[in-house]
């Protein structure tokens, strides 16, 4: 604390406050030597405009280091300071308890309205025409007639006593509600929040020139009743998801950011795509065939796939489920897939998910050729499927105003001309040298390229060394394998395919190549001793197909729940 010094025993003793502006502190010091203050602003209003004051002041000369008193006119300008604070807090205070008064008065008049709301109960009108219960996508061949809605609260208008508006959600569309008079005074509508459900009836109506709502009409609602109350305040949804949200605890909150505009219209365009590839199959003859995730052997290598016991043997889920369409070949002819596979891959990159989507398809006797022309047709096929279902169409332009059906033929690049257009254009490696024919063409650069040539690339001809062991050689040249990887701008690699080894000794020789035991293989290895053919497939991951579809920064945004590394919840 302060000292206090001895004076004359005519006088009281007077309050000695210490003074440090550089080391001191107003918040925890008390003018003592030892924890002084930091402005003679804090040490009057501790001790009185009486206080004598220290100020600590440093080596002058040969004067040395140490307190002494503050000069009169710093004092006298501290104490004047002292008196705007004190004229200020009062102010403040005062208009503190002035705003504190009025949310009094506030809160006793909303709750006073509140009771008289809990007398006003509405009663449907029985002499109306029996509302018909529809979905929100039906709201324009119902114009007209009285119907029934029920939904989610998306957005909410109060406009004066008598007039409430409600944007209404039921995951088919958004439908404007007018509710006037005693119908938005009930207790429900003056505590309704974002995402309560309620039940409507009504008449649609076509809206006049010059307002707008979604599908250009809205409800006259004639009675309602709330059917559960989502919560407000700190609880309420708009409080917990925002635009600033880190994305962590959007991931955890997930079930309520599907809610969002954006994400449900993602999850639609997804529904859309998936149903566009299997269209396309079916039109093209395919197979749907449903191969197991659980398995026993890899496909693209043991240091992703994802361990389990099974019934205490060793087991995996899937990385790929093309050898399983291999084995459908001879049965069902050519044959697809739309499941998940999984990949252990540590990787944090925004196109990479630990559990994804995979359209997966096998071909009997086919070439290389027929094998790219087959993926041309499939991706443009499927880009025009989903154009054409208009609500698809629109969140895709909303989403990417700029997206541009990809033109055909795509651009066809051999792996050894893609090794010499980043060497040709001064795309390096971290350390600043030149990637070589012999090594694998990482992300980044592969990105930088596509982009740069801004179309569709199918890079083919991949050294064998980089590849799978599945793959087979070209026969021009038999350090090279029929592989192709399809490239699109904004994202990169969404497909990668290739012409299947159909020679069984040449396949045993891979084995043992790779050092694969292949026993447990057995059951691919035959289909090249009962029959073998020139063959081929690829794999596509659906989510970024649609990263690409929407120009997405992220594939786990193509997805319900994503699973990456770190994260396996909710």
């Amino acid at each position: 604390m302060a000292d206090t010094l001895p004076v004359d025993s005519l006088s009281i003793a007077a309050v000695v406050a210490h003074v440090d502006e550089t080391k001191g502190s107003d918040e925890t010091g008390n003018g003592s030597i030892e924890t002084p203050y930091q402005t003679p602003v804090k040490a009057i209003q501790a001790h009185g405009e009486n206080v004598r004051i220290l100020v600590l002041k440093a080596a002058a000369g040969e004067e040395p280091a140490g307190y002494a008193p503050i000069s009169g006119a710093a004092q006298k300008k501290a104490v004047k300071k002292v008196g705007e604070l004190e004229k200020k807090a009062k102010k403040l205070a005062e208009q503190a308890a002035e705003q504190a008064a009025k949310d009094k008065t506030a809160t006793e008049e909303r709750e006073r309205v509140l009771e008289a709301a809990k007398k006003i109960v509405l009663k449907e009108d029985a002499s109306l025409p029996t509302a018909t219960k529809i979905k929100i996508r039906s709201g324009v061949e119902n114009r007209g007639k009285r119907v029934k809605v029920s939904g989610w609260v998306h957005r909410l208008r109060v406009q004066g006593k008598n007039m409430t508006f409600i944007i209404l959600r039921d995951g088919t569309g958004f439908l404007q509600c007018v509710l006037t008079d005693n119908l938005c005074q009930t207790y429900d509508a003056l505590t309704l929040t974002l995402e309560s459900t309620v039940t409507v009836y009504g008449v649609i109506n076509e809206l006049p020139a010059g307002k707008t709502a979604p599908d250009n009409h809205e409800l006259t609602v004639d009675y309602w009743e709330c059917i559960g109350k989502a919560p407000g305040g700190d609880e309420a949804i708009s409080n917990k998801v925002t635009e600033s949200t880190d994305p962590s605890v959007k991931y955890d909150l997930r079930h309520l950011v599907l809610r969002e505009e954006r994400a449900s219209g993602i999850l639609k365009v997804r529904s859309q795509v998936m149903k566009a590839f299997r269209d396309h199959f079916d039109s093209r003859g395919f197979v749907e065939v449903t191969p197991p995730a659980m398995v026993q052997t890899s496909v693209e290598g043991g240091s992703t796939l994802f361990e389990l016991n099974y019934y205490e043997e060793k087991a995996y889920l899937t990385q790929s489920s093309q050898l399983y369409l291999e084995t459908c070949l001879p049965s069902l002819g050519d044959v697809y897939c739309l499941a998940e596979s999984f990949r252990a891959e540590k990787s944090h990159t925004r196109r990479h998910l630990s559990e994804y989507t995979h359209c997966e398809a096998e071909m009997a006797f086919i070439s290389f050729d027929d094998l790219l022309d087959q993926l041309e047709d499939m991706i443009c096929d499927v880009i025009e499927r989903v154009l054409a279902h208009k609500p698809s169409a629109d969140i895709v332009y909303k989403m990417n105003p700029d997206f541009k059906r990809p033109e055909r033929p795509f651009m066809r690049m051999d792996y050894t001309d893609a090794i010499k257009y980043l060497k040709d254009n001064d795309i390096k490696k971290e350390d600043g040298s030149f990637y070589e024919v012999g090594e694998d063409i990482p992300e980044a650069p592969e990105r930088a390229m596509t982009d740069k040539i801004n179309r569709p690339i199918f890079l083919c001809r991949f050294p064998a060394e980089i590849k799978a062991f599945y793959m087979k050689r070209c026969p021009e040249n038999l350090a090279l394998t029929e592989s192709v990887d399809v490239l699109m701008p904004g994202v990169g690699e969404i497909v990668g395919g290739s012409m299947r080894i159909s020679d069984l000794d040449e396949l045993m020789a891979a084995y043992k190549r790779e050092g694969l035991d292949p026993s447990p293989y057995y059951w691919f290895t035959e289909q090249r001793k009962y029959g073998t053919s020139e063959h081929g497939g690829f794999g596509l991951g659906v989510e970024r197909y649609i990263a690409w579809l929407l120009n997405l920064h992220t594939v786990r945004d193509a997805c319900l729940y994503p699973r990456f590394t770190g994260r396996a919840f909710p």
